[in-house]
């Protein structure tokens, strides 16, 4: 808060995004409980077996809604962010749920009040939860007012045809609310409740939306029309800011996009990359200036659909993406399946646990073979495309064998090919360092590949034993926690100790904040979602490489996350140098 500022023009809640822009307010207010009291048919009035048809239709139609958002969810902000409409789909045939309400419709009731009354102690056992157990009320939620508009009839509000430079003010936005936001029309969303953690607020990192969330019920005295701040860092929101302020939103709202590679300070040059979904992501990535794609994903090549993709098909897209970036390069993760995505033509044994059984290379080794070896004729033979490098890197490697059993799939791939005489290149290849043994394994790795590539998502998840989807754990799936930062810190020794690049291209290193730190640990390339790359790469010349390793150093020692995240605030607030006593820096 500045002197002129006064605390009754400033709203605190927490802050989501590390951006800030003004604009005008406007409340979002879907109004569902409120109108269905009014829309839905007395209870006497109903037929239970139209009103069991009713509801049957309701949700098939909410099923083919969610596959469609999810889709779009995942060209705009990544696989991993669209995976929640999964969750909505499953809520959808959950057995507690479907029985609650269709006892409710034989009892009389119609399938709106059926729909409402089964959700309701749900919610509220949610919403009385901390963490991401909590925020499970807003899935809940989502799933529900989907169903009602549904079968009301009503017409969804239009949250992507928002008037540019709209803030957004709402109760709470659910995922499919957030998921429909227009970067390039709203400057700025707030909400009276809402966490850290919550979809919304995932969203809106992704898309570069400046953010506040639970900021509580001040939020209900701005008016319609009213000119708003929405501070995404210091987690405020300022009505009628002054004109100095305006201009400092407005001048750090959009970074400069740098076409051009950046380096540090003192002159370490740091590759800025994109990771991509699908081929959709490419001009993004172009517009916001990334050096190349540090991760391709081809997932979306193989799944919803009946039959995998022909070898022809596959070689189209990865040469587009060389094209994309003719002067870059093109790190292709081959096929990453098993865990939460599976493929309905390839064999998919049920798993206790399927993020410790058969995914990734493990995969490509074993009963997706077939698939694995027309991949890699397709990105050999891209390989020899004129425009770019095309590298290729094995998702979830675990050991030497497994490295050394798909570097001989690819030299047979070769061989048939020179055989045949089809044009190929054999690209760089790479692993990906996303569980423990692979850190502890990352010097034997080093000395067979061009280079690694470290999954923080993955890589967290496994070190600290917190799946990503589980939310009693959720506290423990931080990057920063020390055992994380000592395994990204060891892989990239052993990458160098056998001169090999090393870059990361986990959400971590898409962080502003976290840039300094990972420029310390001697990380060579970052690749992020493309919304970040200019912010990453506004901060990267102002950073001092042996200053970087300084911290890194402190932050490595720490015993605890919240002594990193200390450290980590230390230097940004200038202050440097080793800290002594206090919890809070152990």
């Amino acid at each position: 808060m500045t002197e002129n500022e006064p605390p009754s023009r400033r709203i605190e809640g927490i802050g989501i995004t590390a951006l800030e822009n003004v604009g005008t307010a406007a409340w979002y207010d879907p109004g569902t409980d409120a109108r269905l009291e009014a829309e839905a048919p007395a209870a006497a009035a109903t037929d239970p077996a139209a009103e069991r048809n009713r509801f049957d239709e309701a949700r098939e139609r909410a099923r083919e809604e969610l596959e469609r958002e999810r889709e779009r969810a995942a060209e705009r902000v990544g696989e991993e962010e669209a995976a929640v409409f999964d969750v909505h789909e499953r809520l959808l045939d959950d057995p507690q749920l479907v029985d609650n309400i269709e006892a409710a419709i034989a009892d009389g009731c119609s399938a709106e009040r059926a729909v409402q009354r089964s959700f309701a102690d749900p919610i509220e056992r949610f919403a009385n939860m901390e963490g991401r157990t909590g925020e499970r009320a807003d899935d809940l939620r989502d799933v529900r007012d989907r169903l009602l508009r549904l079968l009301t009839g009503r017409e969804r509000l239009d949250l992507t045809g928002v008037p540019e430079g709209t803030v957004l003010l709402a109760e709470r936005l659910t995922p499919s609310d957030a998921a429909r936001l227009d970067p390039e029309r709203v400057a700025g969303f707030a909400t009276v409740d809402g966490g850290r953690t919550s979809h919304a607020a995932i969203f809106a990192r992704s898309l570069g939306i400046p953010a506040v969330v639970g900021a509580g019920d001040a939020l209900e005295a701005i008016d319609d029309e009213r000119t708003v701040l929405v501070d995404g860092d210091d987690g405020a929101v300022i009505v009628d800011p002054d004109d100095g302020r305006r201009d400092r939103a407005t001048d750090g709202r959009n970074p400069e996009v740098r076409e051009a590679t950046v380096s540090t300070a003192d002159g370490k040059p740091i590759g800025v990359a994109a990771n991509v979904c699908t081929p959709a992501g490419l001009e993004d990535a172009v517009r916001q200036g990334a050096d190349g794609i540090g991760l391709f994903r081809t997932e979306f090549l193989f799944l919803d659909r009946e039959r995998p993709p022909s070898e022809d098909e596959q070689y189209e897209v990865y040469r587009e993406a060389l094209e994309a970036f003719p002067d870059g390069r093109v790190v292709v993760r081959t096929l990453d399946v098993g865990g939460d995505k599976s493929l309905p033509y390839a064999d998919a044994r049920e798993s206790a646990n399927p993020f410790l059984g058969a995914r990734g290379i493990r995969r490509s080794l074993g009963p997706d073979a077939d698939l694995f070896e027309t991949q890699l004729r397709a990105l050999l033979r891209a390989a020899a495309a004129e425009s770019g490098t095309l590298s290729a890197m094995f998702p979830m490697v675990a050991t030497v064998s497994e490295l050394e059993a798909a570097l001989t799939a690819v030299e047979s791939v070769a061989t048939d090919l020179e055989t045949a005489g089809i044009a190929h290149e054999l690209p760089e290849l790479g692993v990906m360092i996303e569980t423990p043994s692979a850190a502890l394994s990352a010097a034997d790795l080093a000395e067979r590949v061009d280079f690694l590539s470290i999954g923080t998502n993955d890589l967290t998840q496994y070190v600290m034993a917190a799946a990503r989807e589980h939310d009693r754990v959720a506290d423990l799936h931080d990057p920063c926690e020390p055992a994380v930062l000592r395994a990204i810190e060891r892989t990239v020794e052993a990458g160098h100790d056998a001169g090999v690049r090393v870059g990361m291209c986990g959400e971590m290193a898409g962080d502003p904040d976290l840039t300094a730190l990972l420029v310390g640990l001697g990380l060579d390339e970052l690749s992020m979602s493309a919304v970040t790359i200019p912010e990453v790469k506004a901060n990267i010349p102002r950073i001092d490489a042996t200053e970087a390793a300084s911290l890194a150093d402190r932050a490595t020692s720490a015993t605890t996350v919240e002594g990193v995240r200390s450290r980590l605030a230390a230097d940004d607030a200038g202050a440097g140098g080793e800290r002594n006593g206090g919890e809070a820096n152990r």
